[in-house]
This record gives C-alpha cells, sequence and structure tokens, in this order.
C-alpha cells in the first residue's frame, strides 16, 4: 500500500513539519513498514526535534551561505544547483 503527502512550496528555501501527517498515515497501517521519501532531486528530508522554530531558520541561513543562489560558476542550466545541493547535503542530516 503507497499513501502519499503532498506539499506546495511557496518560497524556494522552506522547511516543512510533516510529523502530523505521517502519523496520521500510520494509525491506518496495521503492519508493515515505512518509508518516507522524496522522488524530487532539489526536496530533502532531514529529522530534527523542532522543539525550537528558530532552528529552521538557522538551518535554511546556513545552508544558504554554504550553498548561495546565486553562485556565478554553477554550471546547471536550470539554475537550481543549489537546490540539488541543499537536498543532498539535508538527506545526509
Amino acid at each position: 500500500m503507497i499513501h502519499e503527502i503532498q506539499l506546495q512550496t511557496k518560497r524556494r528555501d522552506e522547511m516543512f513539519d510533516i510529523t502530523a501527517q505521517v502519523e496520521a498515515l500510520l494509525d491506518k497501517i496495521q503492519e508493515g513498514l515505512v518509508v518516507v521519501y522524496s522522488p524530487h532531486t532539489t526536496a530533502g528530508i532531514t529529522i530534527n526535534e523542532n522543539a525550537d522554530p528558530d532552528v529552521q531558520i538557522d538551518f535554511l541561513r546556513r545552508l544558504d551561505e554554504v550553498y548561495p543562489w546565486n553562485m556565478a560558476e554553477d554550471r546547471h542550466f536550470e539554475g537550481n544547483t543549489a537546490a540539488h545541493l541543499k537536498a543532498s547535503t539535508e538527506k545526509t542530516s
């Protein structure tokens, strides 16, 4: 059985807490394994306690310092190299 959570972003860099949506899906599952993943190469999944909302702000700010959107040497024709790098970084957090 596959369940899908769809999100709509409003900004280029944004974090969503999907805990409630995942917990709601868990209530429907009696047995099995749950895998949470993002099929898109410019979106990532990270685990954080979310106790302090400033952590998300700090997280995004630091990622933007390391992978800014205006890197002149980027060769990716779509202009979203920063999104690919940020998503890869988030997945390993």
